[in-house]
């Protein structure tokens, strides 16, 4: 969502949510009311034949027609995520040999220039004013009819197919526009103006690399190769040359509904009040980067005419709820596999009817957080939808339990007999282990049942999106039959890694790579390794829950005990400013760990925080995990992260950064495929000379919607990424941290 939403204040009232919060935040926390804001997206149409794109204009019918070397065409049956294309206009058949060169608006009617006249459809088709002007390229209309046209470094002032006067700019004329009387023509190295009824030329302002410009009030924007620069109409510099755009090669200029829009040859962007510019680039908003013209388009949108294509950036009202029910529909449509949730499907070409879904890495990890989503959800608004859909992610997570055969174990993910290879996955850094043999298992078997195959070898990640869950639903749920399932299974796996000293063992016998919490292994690592910070956290975090909902005192006893005589209290609140690189000798695991931060570790971190604050067995440690919570989220505020905002709210903190939680929701982008995202080229973000251990490149983290990285367990900070031609999840990316909101009562129910 770019910034069109400051144009509706940001309310943020210190008061009571209409709807009930949650017992765990404070009626001092602030509250954002929900009223609907302009979010973006985009619509575009692509042409099958190559040409050269010229303009594109609409007219005052809504009819939109785009100039190539090819002739006219109209964007043809194009929607959101579903594009359109580009055919040739047969509205008017003599259209089609006339061999329009130029086109243009006057009076809200299509004006076009050929090699004989400047004419029109409009008007009873009246207007026909010939000329015998050689090789003609560019038509604008000043006032009565009356029109200057361009050729080279020549132009003419023509009405009723009469040449008012002729000039010559010296060099070629490169764009035209008309203002008040005057027309302005801009050539690389000067600005002047020709008098309308004097036909008086006069020189406004000379420059260098100039490529266009627009008119707008008093004002006259001049875009460069390298940058832009506004002046007076007098030619008085008003602001000079601005070169740090986010591409400063500018192709066209346009102000729209008093918004200043720049086409560049590496995308689109628009100013906003305070100074800063939102980016379009890439697929996501365009079909080419290379953009050739900009213009007004139906329902207040924008239209960018590029290389390869239109692109239209549509704005239309919502609330935050009418955004979070579109992501509802699409994790619905294409992101349910057996009620696993899959935070990716594959497209061909990007197009949605191709998308397939396979499993992924952490299955159980993305299902967990969908699942607590729809809970939220369900709990807020008493939705019977959303109760359904986190059931059947419950048992989507449950036969995770049970298709193995072994108490307490969970695997990765299923799937119907004989579509994965069962074969060892090999990973290199294994190879420096922390204890020599360790085995690269078979991560495939056959379940009992011989129409499936179930995949082994869960990790920490996923064992906590399998807690997250369980406990959400032993807490909240409102059906004691559900409620006692998910005891069930909070009980067997805790009671299985347990039993395990702390690991989870794998169908071979063997610890899983990352399954691993016991003093052994967290102890053995120094310090300032975060593994030894994590694990320790979560751990006791599990056996909290585990003993709060069963009430077994072997969880609180063992829990107590890794407090006491293990030191996991003082790992788990060791600050972390104190978390870095292994130091210079470090074992070969260490270090590899600790290379830099893993932002795998604060999902990890912050899901858990859920199970750790709530149920401290002593109001004495409460205090504690605050404190250890706070200052992870004071390391984690530039990522303007509202997941973690929120889990933090949970605590009843007053301030969790609710205003930069607001942003990320709304710069969400509603289109989730994984284009081809670049950022490094632009002069408008400043580069950190250290990004330091997290691997923060940029002073600032950039929108969602403009930069390669959405998901929670990426770093935010990243610039580039390649073309993955796929769709993400909004399961866990936005409908958690929303519903979440909505639950803890620091977002309202949508309001008028």
């Amino acid at each position: 969502m770019k910034n069109y939403q400051y144009l509706i204040p940001f309310l943020i009232l210190i008061c009571s949510c209409a709807e009930q919060r949650n017992d765990s935040t404070q009626a001092t926390q602030p509250v954002y009311q929900d009223v609907p804001y302009l979010q973006d997206y985009a619509v575009k149409y692509y042409l099958d034949s190559k040409a050269e794109f010229k303009k594109v204009f609409m007219d005052r019918n809504g009819v939109t027609q785009v100039l190539t070397d090819q002739g006219l065409f109209r964007p043809i049956n194009g929607h959101f995520q579903y594009p359109g294309t580009l055919e040739q206009d047969m509205t008017y058949i003599p259209m089609k040999d006339k061999g329009v060169l130029d086109l243009a608006i006057y009076q809200d009617q299509f004006i076009y220039l050929d090699d004989t006249a400047v004419f029109s459809n409009a008007w009873a088709g009246k207007l026909f004013s010939r000329h015998e002007f050689p090789q003609p390229e560019l038509v604008v209309a000043g006032t009565d009819f009356t029109f200057l046209v361009t050729s080279g470094e020549k132009y003419w002032v023509l009405k009723d197919s009469e040449t008012k006067t002729a000039g010559n700019a010296g060099e070629a004329i490169l764009d035209i526009s008309y203002d008040d009387g005057l027309y302005y023509l801009l050539t690389k190295q000067s600005v002047f103006s020709v008098d309308e009824k004097s036909l008086e030329k006069k020189s406004i302002y000379s420059g260098d690399k100039m490529t266009t410009l627009d008119v707008a009030g008093d004002r006259i924007v001049i875009g460069t190769s390298e940058g832009y620069l506004t002046i007076h109409k007098s030619g008085k510099v008003v602001k000079p040359l601005n070169a740090k755009l986010p591409w400063p090669e500018i192709t066209t200029v346009k102000t729209i509904d008093d918004k200043l829009w720049f086409g560049s040859t590496k995308g689109a962007y628009m100013l906003r009040e305070e100074g800063k510019f939102n980016y379009y680039f890439g697929e996501r908003w365009l079909p080419g980067n290379e953009v050739k013209h900009i213009s007004a388009g139906p329902d207040n949108s924008v239209m960018i005419l590029t290389d390869k294509g239109l692109g239209q950036i549509c704005f239309k009202m919502m609330t935050l709820e009418e955004k979070a029910m579109v992501y509802e529909k699409q994790v619905r449509e294409r992101h349910v596999r057996y009620g696993i949730i899959t935070d990716m499907s594959r497209l061909n070409d990007h197009r949605l009817s191709t998308a397939e879904n396979r499993v992924a890495a952490s299955d159980n990890l993305w299902t967990g957080m969908y699942l607590g989503s729809q809970l939220f959800r369900y709990l807020v608004t008493s939705s019977e939808d959303a109760k359904q859909n986190c059931y059947e992610s419950f048992e989507a997570m449950e036969r995770l339990h049970e298709i193995n055969g072994i108490d307490g174990l969970f695997g990765r993910s299923f799937e119907r007999r004989g579509y994965y290879p069962f074969h060892k996955e090999y990973r290199s850094y294994v190879e420096n282990y922390w204890y020599e043999g360790y085995n690269n298992t078979v991560s495939w078997f056959h379940a009992d049942d011989p129409e499936w195959d179930w995949k082994a070898t869960a990790s920490s990640d996923q064992a906590v999106g399998q807690m997250f869950a369980l406990m959400l639903v032993a807490e909240y749920i409102d059906d004691e039959a559900w409620k006692q399932r998910a005891i069930k299974l909070i009980d067997d796996l805790m009671g299985y890694i347990v039993e395990n000293d702390y690991a989870l063992v794998d169908v071979n016998g063997k610890p899983t790579l990352w399954g691993i919490w016991g003093p052994e292994y967290v102890n053995r690592f120094q310090t300032m390794i975060g593994d030894r910070k994590v694990y320790s956290s979560n751990l006791i975090a599990f056996l909290q829950a585990a003993y709060k909902f069963t009430g077994k005192e072997i969880y609180k006893e063992k829990a107590t005990e890794l407090i006491r005589e293990h030191g996991y209290l003082e790992n788990l609140a060791r600050p972390f400013d104190q978390i870095g690189n292994a130091p210079a000798g470090s074992d070969p695991w260490s270090t590899m760990l600790s290379e830099e931060w893993n932002h795998s570790d604060d999902e990890m971190y912050f899901l858990a925080y859920w199970g750790l604050y709530p149920y401290a067995f002593a109001d004495s440690l409460k205090p504690i995990y605050k404190e250890a919570i706070r200052d992870h989220w004071q390391h984690e505020r530039p990522e303007k992260n509202s997941l973690w905002n929120f889990c933090y709210a949970m605590t009843g903190a007053e301030e969790f950064d609710l205003e930069e939680s607001i942003w990320h929701l709304k710069e969400f982008p509603l289109d989730m495929v994984k284009f081809e995202t670049k950022n490094s080229h632009r002069m408008d973000i400043v580069l950190r000379e250290d990004p330091g251990f997290r691997g923060q490149f940029t002073e600032e983290v950039l929108p969602p919607d403009e930069r390669p990285e959405l998901k929670h367990n990426r770093n935010l900070f990243n610039l580039d990424s390649g073309d993955r031609n796929a769709e993400l999840s909004g399961g866990d990316t936005f409908l958690l941290p929303y519903w979440m909101g909505r639950y803890l009562g620091v977002i309202s129910a949508p309001k008028e």
